[in-house]
C-alpha cells in the first residue's frame, strides 16, 4: 500500500492543523465527558464557521427565491446562488458554469444520469459496467434501468487487497458497452481507481464514463477536462459543506442532449397545455425551488478548502493514513480490510471476537466516532465474506493525537473481548 506519497507532517508551518481546528465549532464539543474525536468524515464532514456564517448571513440578510423576482433580495440571493455555481465550475476546471447542475447530492446526480441519459440513449442489451466497490447509489439506479430497459449490468471485481483489476475490466469491455459508472475512490476501502486509464479504455469502445467523486473531491484535486470524463458527481456535505446539495458535471453539449429529469419551476422555457419547451442546461435539470441557502454554504465550503489547498490537505491526510495504518497493525486480532496499492485516507477494519456494533458503541463512550456497518456497499461486504466493518475516515482537521485516542479505545475493546 503506497501511503507515503505526499506524506505530510501536521506540525509544519505550512499546515497548522490546530489553527484549522479552531474553525470548526463542533470539535470543541465533548461526548460522554470526553473530547470529541470525529473520524466519520467519509459519511459526512463537519462544517467550518465560514460555512455556517455564510448560510446564516444569507438567511438573516438577503434570503429570497432565486431567478424569479426583480426585487433587491431576489437579485442578491440569485447572485449568491449563481456565484456558488461559478466557484464549483472553477473548482473542477469546467469549461463553463453551465456545466454545473445542482442536485440534492451525489445520489440524485447519479439517478439523474440514469433516468435522463439512460432512458434516452440506452437500449435493451446495452451494457453498463460498475465495480464491486460501488456505493448502493451507483448500483440501484442501474438496476432500476435494467428492469425498465433491459440493459446488462457488468461488475469489475477487486482483488483481496481491494485493488481495481484492470485486466478484468478490459475483458468486460465490448462494443455493447455504452456506459462505465464507477467510483473514483471507494468509500469503504479507500481504493483510488486508476480513472484516467479507465476513461481512455472506455472511450476506445465508444462508451461514456461517469465517476462518483463523493469520496475524491475532499482529498484530491479533480480536473474534469484533464480527466476527459463524461459525467462527474459529488455531494456538498463530504466537502465540509451542507447536506441536501451536490452537483452533476457534464459537458454542455451532452447535457443539452438529455431530456429533463423532473418538471416544473426554472426548468421551463414556455408552458402551454399543448406542449412545453425547456431551458438549456443547467436549469433544465433544476426543477422547483432550489436549495438556495445550501448552495451558498457549498460555495463557502469550496472557498474554505481552496484557501487551504487540496495538495496541502492531501499531504496532511496521507501522513495520518500512514500513521494510523502502522498503529492499528500492532493491535493483535485487528484486520484491515482494503490495503490497495493506492489509497485515500480511509481505514476499514474488523476485530476478532468483537462485533462491529460493539466496537462502535464501546469507543463512542470514549468520545471516538467511527462508522460501523456495511457503508451502503453490501455487495462489497459479500465479496469479502463479512457483514460489515468499522471505518475510520480522516479529514483536514484530524490529528495524530486523535489516532492515538482511536488506538487506545480499540485496545480497550480488544481487552474486553479477549
Amino acid at each position: 500500500m503506497n501511503v507515503m506519497a505526499h506524506a505530510g507532517d501536521n506540525s509544519t508551518q505550512a499546515y497548522n492543523v490546530e489553527r484549522l481546528r479552531g474553525d470548526f465549532p463542533i470539535l470543541a464539543e465533548k461526548v460522554y465527558d470526553k473530547p470529541l474525536v470525529y473520524l466519520d468524515n467519509g459519511a459526512s464532514a463537519q462544517k467550518p464557521r465560514q460555512v455556517i456564517d455564510a448560510m446564516d448571513d444569507c438567511m438573516a440578510h438577503y434570503y429570497s427565491n432565486v431567478h424569479r423576482g426583480n426585487h433587491r433580495l431576489s437579485q442578491l440571493s440569485t447572485r449568491a446562488y449563481e456565484e456558488a455555481r461559478e466557484k464549483i465550475a472553477k473548482f473542477l476546471n469546467a469549461s463553463s458554469d453551465k456545466e454545473i447542475v445542482f442536485t440534492r447530492g451525489g445520489t440524485e446526480a447519479i439517478n439523474l444520469v440514469a433516468s435522463s441519459y439512460g432512458r434516452a440513449f440506452l437500449s435493451e442489451g446495452d451494457e453498463v459496467i460498475v465495480t464491486e466497490m460501488e456505493h448502493h447509489a451507483n448500483i440501484v439506479p442501474w438496476q432500476l434501468l435494467r428492469a425498465e430497459k433491459g440493459i446488462v449490468l457488468k461488475v469489475v471485481p477487486v482483488d483481496d487487497a481491494g485493488n481495481f483489476l484492470m485486466d478484468k475490466f478490459e475483458e468486460l469491455l465490448t462494443p455493447k458497452t455504452k456506459l462505465v459508472a464507477i467510483t473514483h475512490i471507494s468509500n469503504v476501502l479507500g481504493t483510488v481507481v486508476p480513472v484516467k486509464d479507465v476513461i481512455r479504455k472506455a472511450h476506445a469502445v465508444g462508451a461514456k464514463v461517469l465517476l462518483d467523486g463523493c469520496q475524491a473531491v475532499p482529498h484530491t484535486k479533480v480536473d474534469v477536462q484533464e480527466l476527459g470524463v463524461d459525467f462527474y458527481v459529488f455531494s456538498g456535505h463530504k466537502l465540509y459543506g451542507p447536506t441536501g446539495i451536490g452537483i452533476l458535471w457534464g459537458p454542455e453539449e451532452l447535457l443539452n442532449s438529455m431530456p429533463p429529469y423532473q418538471g416544473g419551476g426554472d426548468m421551463i422555457d414556455r408552458v402551454t397545455f399543448a406542449e412545453t419547451t425547456f431551458q438549456p442546461t443547467p436549469h433544465r435539470f433544476e426543477a422547483g425551488t432550489p436549495a438556495i441557502v445550501e448552495a451558498v454554504g457549498f460555495g463557502a465550503a469550496i472557498d474554505y478548502v481552496e484557501s487551504i489547498g487540496l495538495d496541502n490537505i492531501h499531504a496532511h491526510e496521507m501522513g495520518l493514513l500512514h500513521y494510523a495504518t502502522e498503529r492499528l497493525r500492532t493491535i493483535e486480532g485487528l484486520h484491515i480490510v482494503g490495503e490497495a496499492d493506492e489509497k485515500a485516507s480511509i481505514i476499514s477494519f474488523v476485530m476478532d471476537d468483537a462485533h462491529i456494533s460493539d466496537i462502535g458503541t464501546i469507543i463512542d463512550r470514549m468520545g471516538v466516532a467511527v462508522r460501523v456497518g456495511h457503508h451502503c456497499a453490501q455487495p462489497l461486504m459479500d465479496r469479502f465474506g463479512i457483514p460489515g466493518t468499522a471505518r475510520a475516515s480522516f479529514g483536514l482537521y484530524n490529528t495524530k493525537a486523535e489516532i492515538d485516542a482511536l488506538y487506545d479505545a480499540l485496545v480497550v475493546v480488544k481487552e474486553m473481548f479477549s
